[in-house]
């Protein structure tokens, strides 16, 4: 597993997809934006251990049924959030698009950043925690590559380092048109 600038790194490689799918720039940004912080969503187990004893780090909520699950959850929360920020200071400036769909806007920002630390763990877990079973239940077999180590600031803050470069240059890219 990755540290949280990893996390985070891998997040917004993700989301960085938004810039070459969504045809406005500002809900693109919005979109990337909005899902970064969900980059970190599966970590909630180690919160939710000391409530509860029997959840373990890179238990159920480090599986994609738990990530889609959550999404339903946060996802009508989130957006009623950003409805009311916008409407109240109009700080967010919720493009129209976003501004229709915001349930499925803020859905899909969340899904993308949480499935994003899944397949992150998956490939850094084995070094210091056991392979996750992202697929369970469907197939309810670890699953790590261990490519990256949980150590490993080069590439902890690398990640971090080309998710904002590749952000800022699909920004410019979709901007200087």
């Amino acid at each position: 597993m990755v540290d949280v600038s990893g996390h985070l790194g891998m997040a917004l490689v993700w989301l960085a997809s938004a810039w070459v799918v969504v045809d406005d720039p500002r809900t693109a940004a919005a979109f990337v934006a909005v899902g970064v912080p969900f980059g970190l969503l599966p970590d909630v187990d180690l919160y939710l251990r000391y409530v509860l004893p029997t959840v373990k780090h890179h238990g159920v909520f480090h599986t994609v049924v738990a990530v889609v699950a959550m999404t339903v959850v946060l996802a009508p929360v989130f957006a009623v959030a950003l409805r009311a920020l916008d409407a109240r200071v109009g700080a967010v400036a919720l493009p129209d698009a976003v501004s229709e769909g915001t349930t499925a806007f803020a859905g899909a920002a969340i899904l993308v950043a949480g499935l994003a630390h899944v397949f992150t763990d998956v490939l850094s877990a084995p070094d210091t925690a056991e392979a996750l079973e992202p697929f369970w239940p469907l197939y309810p077999h670890p699953l790590g590559i261990d490519v990256v180590y949980y150590d490993a600031p080069l590439v902890n803050y690398g990640l971090l380092a080309a998710g904002v470069a590749l952000n800022v240059a699909l920004w410019r890219w979709r901007t200087d048109r």
